[in-house]
């Protein structure tokens, strides 16, 4: 309705830089869930932009979980959306947090 991208939807495409992010960590598959979110909207994305190009990287690696920094670009290199976000590595089966192994370890380190 008003031209631009709904905030819902940075998310969802920030998202899709996370999963990039993993999948680029030497082919590892690692539970995590999202435990906390910040995002900063710095200007509007319209259809008329095309694409935008995303940022993300690993900022910080802690005992049970990672923090990201996470930026959304225009074509143009004007900054979109900037923010991080806290992934805590998840047990499937226990249905909790846990510790990072040190392969994960070292996979979001190298």
């Amino acid at each position: 309705m008003l031209g631009h991208l709904n905030q819902a939807v940075y998310h969802e495409l920030l998202e899709e830089g996370r999963g990039a992010l993993f999948s680029r960590l030497g082919g590892h598959s690692f539970p995590f869930v999202l435990a906390h979110v910040e995002l900063d909207y710095r200007h509007e994305v319209r259809m008329d932009h095309g694409s935008v190009v995303l940022i993300t990287r690993v900022a910080a690696v802690g005992r049970t979980s990672i923090t990201t920094e996470e930026r959304m670009e225009l074509p143009d290199g004007t900054v979109a959306a900037e923010g991080r976000a806290v992934l805590v590595a998840w047990d499937m089966e226990a249905r909790r947090s846990r510790e990072l192994s040190a392969e994960e370890r070292s996979a979001l380190t190298d």
